[in-house]
């Protein structure tokens, strides 16, 4: 690695640090839940029939309103999945498995695009869980961010 690649992953790693952090406790939980549904549906008491109103997990709503909060959001996440040629989940699964530091535009579109479009369709947050993307996000960026040795 040279000095300027060097100098970019200390800015990204110095930027970006805290927020990783913050959201790097729910790391278990995402390995205890992927791959399970994480949301239910309430529809009243047995005599009062309503309209199903979802429920979801309390870890995964802490989760998103963490992650909310952070630099990590990027409105303009849909020009990630354009630049990247993003079509499904198992794109996304495979560019963050390859990932690394200077890709911190992938990290923080897939991580904008499921919280962000989770704030008009709900479901997409339970499907991040559910595929294992939430926990592959996680898992590469605590990694990267904190190893020892600059990636």
């Amino acid at each position: 690695m040279d000095y300027q690649e060097e100098k970019q992953s200390t800015r990204i790693r110095n930027e970006y640090m805290a927020d990783v952090e913050l959201l790097s406790k729910y790391m278990n939980w995402f390995e205890k839940k992927s791959g399970q549904q994480v949301s239910s549906f309430y529809d009243g008491e047995e005599d009062q029939k309503l309209i199903q109103i979802p429920v979801y997990d309390s870890n995964l709503l802490a989760f998103i309103k963490d992650a909310k909060k952070t630099k990590l959001m990027d409105r303009n996440y849909r020009y990630v999945y354009t630049r990247y040629k993003i079509k499904s989940v198992d794109d996304e699964l495979r560019l963050l498995k390859h990932a690394h530091l200077k890709d911190i535009d992938l990290f923080k579109g897939i991580l904008s695009s499921y919280v962000m479009r989770g704030q008009s369709k709900s479901a997409v947050w339970s499907d991040g869980v559910k595929s294992g993307v939430f926990l592959e996000l996680m898992r590469r960026m605590t990694a990267l961010f904190f190893s020892t040795n600059l990636d």
